[in-house]
């Protein structure tokens, strides 16, 4: 065949067939991952997931002074978190949340969930270890595992399946919502929703707007996350929550609520929505296990 026949029809080959798609993170025609949306193997094998917390309580991948240092209670059993706050995962967050680029939504939510395979495993092992006993006080005094309400008493494979009940995610202000047009929030707790097939209902509303806490130091945080939250006074809200729960009546159990937001950093924000959360449960006459699910421990 002549060459330079042949040259062409390569040519012609390769405009014909279908190119590498483009990578949403770094813009390069590449194989795009299996497990993750739209990103490639390259750019997937660098996400810096937290599959070992060296805090057990909020879920840092590195030494957490916070926690240590903390004499105050937590309403919550704990924080979990899918990535590290490095470089790209901010440059990440920032073009969804702030530039408005839904193709991150779905990665997003993807890398959430398996921030809550993470929890469910952890809680499912706790409610089949015996060394429960050891670990004595209610959940909030720090213990590393959930041990308030769960059985030490060795329970069936079928009873040891652990699953929250509810999503609730973390409000924004209306100024807030008004400048981005969603809360970002809601959008990860909706896509854990459908993916799970766990309710995720509004229970919270923030009462005034503050001021960005990416610029504030941890005791400027807390003072400012005092009276944010509040319960949603939507008559419609309680008897949703009701319907959602299955539980018309006093569970043998208390509900295992997760909250739900973008970021966790101190903590003051996810503190300040569990104890408006466990007014409204005990309200309600429900026990209330409360955790947090965030896409990035900062």
């Amino acid at each position: 065949m002549n060459i330079k026949l042949l040259a062409w029809l390569k040519g012609a080959q390769s405009l014909l067939a279908p190119s590498d798609p483009i990578c949403l993170s770094c813009g390069k025609r590449a194989r795009l991952s299996t497990r993750l949306p739209a990103i490639c193997t390259a750019c997937a094998a660098a996400i810096p997931w937290i599959t070992r917390p060296r805090c057990r309580k909020c879920g840092r991948a590195t030494g957490c002074p916070d926690c240590s240092r903390s004499g105050e209670p937590s309403p919550i059993v704990c924080n979990r978190s899918a990535v590290a706050y490095t470089a790209d995962m901010r440059d990440w967050l920032g073009k969804y949340k702030y530039r408005g680029n839904e193709r991150y939504a779905p990665l997003l939510g993807t890398m959430l969930d398996r921030a809550y395979d993470m929890l469910a495993a952890e809680m499912e092992q706790a409610m089949q270890e015996t060394l429960l006993p050891a670990c004595p006080g209610p959940a909030r005094t720090g213990c590393p595992i959930a041990v308030r309400w769960l059985n030490p008493r060795p329970v069936s494979t079928a009873a040891s399946r652990w699953e929250a009940d509810l999503f609730i995610p973390v409000p924004v202000s209306n100024a807030r919502l008004e400048e981005r047009g969603f809360n970002q929030a809601e959008r990860l707790a909706d896509m854990l929703s459908r993916r799970r097939g766990i309710p995720q209902l509004p229970l919270l509303i923030r009462t005034h707007h503050t001021a960005k806490q990416s610029f504030k130091s941890r005791a400027e945080r807390l003072a400012d996350m005092k009276f944010v939250f509040a319960a949603n006074p939507d008559p419609a809200i309680r008897p949703m929550l009701r319907t959602a729960v299955n539980a018309p009546g006093p569970l043998e159990r208390p509900l295992r609520i997760i909250i739900v937001d973008d970021i966790y950093t101190t903590g003051s924000t996810i503190r300040a929505c569990a104890l408006v959360v466990e007014r409204l449960a005990a309200e309600m006459g429900y026990g209330a296990e409360i955790y947090s699910l965030t896409w990035a421990r900062s």
